[in-house]
């Protein structure tokens, strides 16, 4: 099978599953089985996700290949990203991390998460030097990756997709100045959807921090590209690339970067087929600027009052 869940135990990686051996052992007849090429991806949720509770364990969820039915928001990232049973479609790892309790706490349960994550990283680039490990996270599974990032040697990551990231530009610049950060590439998912997350996020996180990565990194970076998935524009560049990524339908989604009809085959082709996607030729062809906070929100259209409510309120 060409999935392996894996959990952050404090500051070290294990199996998700109990006595399933050592996990470097797994790894090494994991890796072994892989063609040339073939891609190591690890997929790292976010907040509201506990492995140790079955009711939140993301290996039942968005982590599974086979998630709940019964659940509109299960959509299995393994199977969408293009790994399924086939060890020549490459290794995805599942990471799973305590990110449940208040968003303070899940916040710095994140940085040592991170930790664990370099060292799985570190282990997997041990026994397959040959390869970088791409990295997919979604929201403070976001702060995961980029924790993990200035533990890392150069070339140790390669693709890193960010999606509705919960993480501020003042930590992400400071990673990616990180030797491993310079050398690797980072797709920065973002939306105004995603407006309320962000502020809450500065709010009960931020303590003088500055803006999230809901409005990109900031500043202009060869190897970070910022991709606003409601902007028209945006939209309009994705179709001439041959993605047809769905318009938003509602005012406010913190999963629409995974939810989105459209948005994997963009995510599988940078994974599965870098050499013919280069991120400056998507840069390329994209917008730069983001879209203002809450310009989606505002721009939504008024519903007129009932006419009899019109007389009444000018009266």
């Amino acid at each position: 099978m060409s999935l392996l869940a894996v959990n952050a135990i404090g500051t070290v990686p294990a199996f998700a599953q109990a006595g399933a051996g050592p996990l470097a052992a797994t790894l090494a007849d994991r890796l072994a089985a892989l063609p040339p090429g073939a891609p190591v991806v690890v997929m790292i949720h976010g907040y509201s996700f506990a492995p140790d509770s079955p009711r939140h364990d993301p290996h039942r969820h968005i982590l599974s290949l086979t998630p709940d039915p019964g659940c509109w928001k299960a959509v299995s990232w393994p199977r969408h990203l293009g790994f399924g049973r086939a060890p020549r479609q490459g290794l995805a790892i599942a990471f799973g991390w305590q990110a449940r309790g208040t968003l303070w706490r899940a916040g710095l349960e994140a940085l040592r998460a991170g930790r664990a994550l370099a060292r799985l990283v570190t282990e997997i680039r041990h026994l397959r030097p040959d390869a970088p490990v791409d990295l997919v996270a979604h929201s403070l599974g976001a702060r995961v990756a980029l924790a993990a990032l200035p533990r890392l040697a150069p070339g140790d990551a390669g693709r890193i997709i960010l999606m509705a990231a919960a993480e501020f530009r003042r930590r992400a610049r400071a990673a990616m100045d990180s030797p491993a950060g310079r050398a690797a590439e980072v797709l920065n998912v973002t939306s105004r959807e995603n407006d309320p997350f962000d502020l809450c996020v500065e709010l009960v996180l931020g303590a003088g921090s500055g803006r999230t990565l809901g409005h990109g990194l900031g500043r202009r970076q060869a190897n970070w590209l910022d991709l606003q998935i409601d902007d028209p524009a945006s939209l309009s560049a994705l179709r001439g690339l041959g993605f047809r990524v769905a318009a938003p339908a509602v005012a406010v989604c913190h999963r629409s970067s995974y939810l989105r009809p459209g948005l994997f085959p963009l995510y599988r082709v940078l994974i599965h087929d870098r050499a013919r996607w280069p991120l400056p030729m998507l840069a390329a062809a994209l917008p730069e600027r983001q879209s203002p906070r809450w310009s989606r929100l505002l721009a939504a259209p008024r519903v007129p009052l009932p006419l009899p409510l019109r007389r009444n309120a000018s009266s």
